[in-house]
């Protein structure tokens, strides 16, 4: 079942600055590679956009592709992370997966 929260709704403290990047993301599932759009991301987490949904508590493999001009490098990288996913909400008709970051590893 999911868990829906309205945007700008409390209950949820943030410990982290969340930066609004829109980066390609790619999600690892069992029935192959799910393509998003991240909508936010902060040191703990994001916050994305797709098609598929995994369950809230569900664990993730996910890459995001970060362009050098973010990291500061000379060179893209790809983040390949496995988190959680935390809720899922809704903004207008785009429907929108949060989800924490437990293990991350840079590809350069």
């Amino acid at each position: 079942m999911a868990e829906w929260q309205k945007p700008g709704a409390r209950g949820a403290i943030r410990t982290a600055v969340r930066f609004p990047l829109r980066l390609a993301l790619h999600l690892i599932t069992e029935n192959g590679v799910v393509e998003a759009t991240t909508r936010d991301i902060s040191s703990n987490g994001l916050l994305f956009a797709s098609n598929y949904l995994p369950e809230v508590g569900n664990r993730i493999e996910f890459t995001m592709d970060m362009p050098s001009e973010v990291m500061g490098w000379a060179s893209d990288v790809s983040i390949q992370c496995t988190g959680r996913v935390v809720r899922h909400q809704q903004s207008g008709k785009e429907t929108m997966v949060a989800a924490v970051i437990d293990d991350y590893t840079l590809r350069v």
